[in-house]
């Protein structure tokens, strides 16, 4: 996770990007754990000052919850669009999503400081580290507190630690997610199709693929590798460049347009892994960040469970869903996003990219048409 620190008074001129939040254990790029850090990260505040923090998961793999002692936190925007302001303790983030919170920090010097934490929200086995990572916030003396500075060692004042959600804490995740809306406003409308001319259906899970322990690192289970999938389908890196390939017409052979827009073999996507793990490859249920590259969404419904052609979008938000690029699909259950697909020039890929690897889905739109996709966490 990185974070954004920003005083809105300087909120249209400026941005101010500041080292990564986590500490020694430090994450990177992949999630994991290193001790690149040599001091804790501080993040000076004023008293009776209104800060933007703007914070992005940077980790890939997990998602993650975050919360500053003894404060509260205002969200009023996801994924760079503004959402209905609501307070919270505690923030939940995808891999790959933004969140804009209005920190209010203390009227008077507090005599104290405060632990900002992170860790993880775990949903799956084997793929994620319970360590809790943290960082300090600070108020600095004012002119009207200097005379205490003298006698106050910052040192020496109290640190209070935040209380974080339980690792598995599904219901709260629940939560967080119903209360982001759009604000549907006259100056920032929420333009939700209301029609829809292609439906795709995906099932997103976590499987293994066989590893070659000569030259991979296997860390799934009997010696495997974990993957993810999209229709039970992991990305399979290409020994060609996909746009050298397309700019010299060479694309046979290296990809093609024909992603299933539907499971090829149907099963119970929710339920417990079949016996028989050889045709699904489905470890167990998981939560998995989805993005569609390129193009914003509304998120009109989630739900755990298998999705109900028939009854479930009755219960659709089609009127101030929350718009984003990024959605965390509940574990063991599916999420249903509207997005309007723009004309594109000859060729150009929409790509659909989540969690461990990134997969293309390829359609072309002679005109802007409205495309629905509900995906199922398996």
């Amino acid at each position: 996770m990185q974070i954004l620190k920003q005083s809105l008074p300087k909120l249209c001129k400026q941005e101010v990007a500041l080292m990564s939040l986590m500490h020694i254990p430090s994450m990177d790029f992949q999630g994991h754990y290193i001790t690149a850090q040599p001091k804790t990260f501080k993040l000076k505040v004023k008293p009776r000052k209104t800060y933007l923090l703007r914070f992005i998961n940077a980790a890939l793999n997990d998602e993650l919850f975050f919360s500053i002692a003894n404060h509260t936190l205002t969200v009023v925007e996801a994924d760079a669009v503004y959402v209905k302001p609501f307070e919270t303790n505690t923030l939940l983030i995808a891999p790959g999503q933004t969140t804009n919170v209005l920190l209010k920090t203390k009227p008077n010097f507090p005599s104290a400081t405060f632990f900002m934490t992170a860790r993880p929200y775990v949903t799956g086995l084997g793929t994620f580290d319970n360590s809790t990572v943290a960082g300090i916030l600070e108020h600095e003396f004012s002119s009207k507190t200097k005379s205490l500075s003298s006698n106050i060692s910052i040192k020496k004042l109290p640190l209070f630690k935040p209380v974080l959600p339980p690792l598995n804490d599904t219901s709260f995740a629940t939560n967080f997610s119903n209360k982001l809306r759009s604000l549907a406003s006259a100056q920032f409308p929420a333009n939700v199709p209301q029609k829809v001319d292609k439906r795709f259906f995906f099932t997103i899970g976590l499987g293994t693929n066989p590893c070659d322990q000569n030259n991979q690192t296997c860390q799934g289970p009997n010696g495997t590798r974990f993957a993810a999938s999209i229709n039970n389908i992991s990305f399979a890196v290409p020994t060609t460049a996909l746009l050298q390939a397309h700019f010299f017409g060479q694309s046979i052979g290296v990809y093609n347009p024909n992603f299933p827009i539907s499971p090829l073999i149907p099963f119970n996507y929710t339920g417990n892994p079949p016996n028989n793990t050889m045709d699904t490859s489905i470890l167990g249920a998981e939560s998995h960040p989805l993005h569609l590259h390129g193009f914003n969404f509304f998120v009109v419904g989630q739900g755990f469970g298998n999705f109900d052609q028939n009854k479930d979008p009755e219960n659709f938000n089609l009127v101030d869903p929350v718009e984003r690029n990024t959605v965390g699909v509940p574990s063991g259950g599916w999420v249903a996003i509207r997005s309007m697909v723009h004309a594109l020039p000859p060729g150009d890929p929409h790509k659909l990219g989540f969690k461990d690897g990134l997969v293309s889905l390829r359609w072309k739109a002679p005109k802007s048409k409205a495309a629905s996709s509900t995906s199922r966490s398996s």
